[in-house]
């Protein structure tokens, strides 16, 4: 019997399939080891037949592979499978709902991404883990220091400066010993100062060589890490049929709980990237600060929205319409129009 339609559960070291024919009845059940498991997928697979899998770690990777074998690959969120599985959760019962969930006219695929949208969304999350430890590492510094009388200014520069004037003072009561570890862990800081401005440097070059993150640019409140970071999540975004469609995959609408006819908005959904959605509000902030006193239609938009609601609304807002602004320019292929902006 043809095989239609093969459900995949991807695992560390194997491989579980669940085929099935035009009826919906189960024909191809197996446990496959990572070494061989493609070999005799395509082995078994005639054309037409479509493969599903969840959009985990590797799912990228193997999907490309299948796709260079001319087969239809479509990728599911783990959420939107879940609900399929039957019973008890093993491998055979998670290939059997990846299977079902993709048979669904209205299930919503992961599109896949290419080797450069992987390298460059690896760049933005090394990025983000070596901040997150500098941020850890200013934090005891002041901690550490605080015990013994001294206190730093928030900002991070400030600490920068604070540090060799405290190595330095003989008379604000540090120790020998504690000197030594505020001074290796000042080298901690610098080393990771060196590391964030290296990759700094990366974005920066991705930035410049794509066209579209060039254009990206163009946009109010995005630079190159928030551009480079678009073209990484969505691509071409093809994916979406609409600018909102792209704004409520980041998270950026409200959630709905609405029954009996009553429609009922909550805050915003932040489903979706949670880094991208960070750094479009973070952006649409800097956008509103800079907005004040400019006489364009989107500058006195935001305002004027920014007046009568809470500042945090506003930025949502602003960053809503930026997400929609970012999807027509990468799949019409156009630069940003600023009398189209605020309409």
């Amino acid at each position: 019997m043809k095989i239609m339609r093969i459900g995949v559960d991807l695992a560390k070291n194997v491989i579980q399939v669940h085929g099935v024919d035009r009826t919906e009845k189960p024909v191809w059940r197996r446990r496959l080891s990572r070494e061989k498991w493609l070999k005799v997928l395509l082995e078994k697979v005639e054309p037409g037949c479509e493969i599903g899998m969840e959009a985990c770690a590797g799912a990228h990777h193997w999907a490309r592979r299948l796709q260079e074998h001319g087969l239809t690959v479509k990728m599911i969120a783990a959420q939107f499978v879940k609900p399929y599985v039957k019973s008890n959760k093993n491998d055979a019962n998670d290939a059997e709902a990846v299977c079902e969930a993709m048979s669904r006219p209205t299930m919503r695929f992961v599109s896949v991404k290419s080797v450069e949208q992987q390298d460059i969304q690896a760049v933005h999350r090394v990025r983000t883990e070596l901040v997150g430890q500098r941020t850890a590492k200013a934090n005891q510094i002041r901690g550490l220091v605080g015990e013994y009388g001294l206190v730093a200014p928030k900002q991070l520069s400030h600490l920068r400066a604070a540090l060799p004037g405290w190595l330095e003072d003989a008379e604000n009561g540090l120790s020998e010993r504690f000197r030594r570890l505020l001074n290796a862990l000042w080298g901690d800081l610098v080393e990771l100062d060196t590391r964030v401005g290296e990759l700094d440097d990366e974005v920066a070059a991705i930035a410049k060589s794509d066209p579209v993150a060039q254009r990206l640019q163009q946009l109010r409140g995005v630079g190159p890490i928030t551009a480079t970071a678009l073209v990484a999540a969505v691509g071409s975004a093809e994916q979406f049929a609409k600018g909102r469609d792209m704004a409520v995959s980041l998270g950026l609408t409200p959630k709905q709980h609405s029954t009996g006819g009553k429609d009922r908005l909550l805050g915003i959904s932040k489903r979706g990237d949670p880094y991208l959605r960070s750094l479009l509000v973070h952006g649409a902030r800097s956008m509103i600060r800079a907005a004040k006193g400019k006489d364009d239609r989107l500058s006195q938009w935001v305002t004027s929205l920014a007046a009568r609601s809470h500042p945090n609304v506003a930025a949502v807002a602003m960053a809503n319409k930026t997400a929609r602004i970012a999807w027509a320019m990468i799949r019409n292929g156009t630069n940003y129009q600023p009398e189209r902006a605020a309409s």
